[in-house]
């Protein structure tokens, strides 16, 4: 099978270096990260280059565990972001049957708007998962769209996915 690829984007009514702090910050991924359960690093600080973490989501019923690495952090200071640059935050996850390697970039698209695009390529492992990724590819694309405007609805307003009712 094939690799999965896709890019999904969206703009964030924030400077760039406002969505890329709130983006990266570890206290607010509850808050806009729909079935996260748990988010813990293994090795290293949180989002910095080189961290490994342990991340539990929840999809209904079920449980999924992975490992997620950082791979590409740029700039490593997200206070000191230069006018013209792009922001990457680049990571590796890997769990039962599943690589991704998923690739965000931030970039100025006005004075005080961001836009976030997403670049995902799933490979998947063992029969089952093989399955879901042949009859469901646009699940994977859905959930990352979600995750994207559960994003900004943070950014913007202030909402909360946890106090939402699914």
């Amino acid at each position: 099978m094939r690799p999965m690829k896709y890019t999904v984007s969206i703009e964030i009514a924030l400077p760039r270096e406002k969505t890329a702090r709130l983006l990266a910050d570890p206290a607010h991924l509850p808050k806009w990260l729909r079935g996260l359960v748990v988010h813990e690093p293994l090795s290293g600080g949180h989002g910095q280059l080189g961290t490994a973490s342990r991340v539990v989501m929840q999809m209904g019923r079920r449980k999924f565990e992975c490992t997620e690495t950082i791979t590409r952090r740029e700039p490593e200071d997200l206070r000191e972001i230069p006018n013209t640059g792009v922001v990457h935050f680049d990571r590796e996850i890997v769990g039962e049957g599943m690589w991704s390697a998923v690739r965000d970039r931030l970039t100025e698209a006005g004075p005080e708007t961001t836009l976030w695009a997403s670049e995902n390529e799933y490979r998947f492992d063992g029969f089952l998962m093989k399955l879901v990724g042949r009859l469901m590819p646009g699940a994977f694309r859905r959930q990352s769209q979600q995750h994207m405007q559960d994003f900004k609805a943070f950014a913007e307003r202030g909402e909360d996915v946890r106090e939402a009712a699914d």
